[in-house]
């Protein structure tokens, strides 16, 4: 376990060394969530004023209903995975030696809106299929989508940056990336089972810090105090899962040129890399 967390902290580290010459690659997650939400808003809010959830807690869940939420997934994965791929054709000029701009990225991304387009309704399918067997089953099925949607995790981690470097198709794109994780198959998934490890316990240590600082502010009993703390506690909550978005992106694109033999990362020891996901 010491040594899992040990390599994860040094990839950590060595994504941490490129964002912190690139501080703008942050702006592609938040940018994200905020066209997430406002996605989410343009889906609920008409769908609750129309009524078109009527009867979801009476056992009976009309068509429009099954229509809006796969429309839902569609838009919401569509804006994940656009900015998901600016973040990583932005690290990849970063990792190649060059100097990304926030324009760079865009336009990578915006170059690849209809495979992204394809990708995202790919991934709304699966998340449909998934959603409802967890719904229709009992706890067998439960584990069963449970296992599906690790697997489905695994099989397009690198899809993003595969879409990004090459010109093909999302179901090529998906294909390619089951195919380098299997080259790339090892017994300790870091890249997303250690990063997300560490920030767990990051969010655990914040989320007592910031526990302590409301109560403190709260004996104070001034109202703009406590208003203040915990306006700074959701600060800092959110900035730490921007930095683990960016870092995950980054991470996924010198996985990425590491799988493929595209060379040397910058910021990132190849030694590091082949251990974390160790060749079959």
């Amino acid at each position: 376990m010491f040594e899992r967390f040990s390599r994860s902290w040094g990839l950590i580290k060595a994504s941490a060394g490129v964002l912190a010459q690139d501080k703008e690659l942050l702006v592609f997650p938040l940018l994200s969530a905020i066209c997430a939400l406002v996605v989410a808003a343009a889906f609920v809010l008409p769908a609750l004023g129309l009524g078109a959830l009527d009867g979801l807690g009476n056992g009976g869940v009309p068509l429009v209903a099954y229509l809006l939420a796969f429309l839902f997934y569609l838009a919401q994965y569509f804006v994940i995975f656009f900015f998901n791929s600016a973040l990583v054709g932005a690290a990849m000029i970063r990792l190649d030696g060059g100097d990304p701009t926030l324009r760079d990225g865009l336009r990578i991304a915006a170059g690849k809106a209809l495979p992204i387009l394809g990708y995202a309704a790919i991934a709304a399918t699966v998340g449909m299929v998934l959603r409802a067997l967890q719904e229709r089953s009992g706890l067998i099925g439960k584990l069963v989508s449970g296992a599906l949607g690790v697997a489905w995790t695994l099989a397009s981690f690198l899809v993003v940056p595969v879409l990004v470097t090459r010109d093909i198709g999302p179901i090529d794109a998906v294909k390619e990336s089951a195919l380098l994780l299997k080259k790339t198959w090892g017994e300790n998934l870091i890249g997303q089972g250690g990063v997300g490890l560490v920030f767990s316990l990051l969010y655990v240590g914040l989320a007592i810090a910031g526990v302590a600082t409301i109560v403190a502010a709260a004996t104070t009993g001034n109202g703009v105090l406590i208003g203040l703390a915990v306006a700074a506690v959701i600060a800092v909550l959110l900035l730490a899962a921007l930095i683990q978005s960016a870092l995950s992106g980054i991470y996924s694109a010198a996985l990425y040129r590491y799988a493929t033999g595209a060379g040397r990362s910058q910021g990132f020891d190849a030694q590091l890399l082949g251990q974390a996901f160790r060749v079959k």
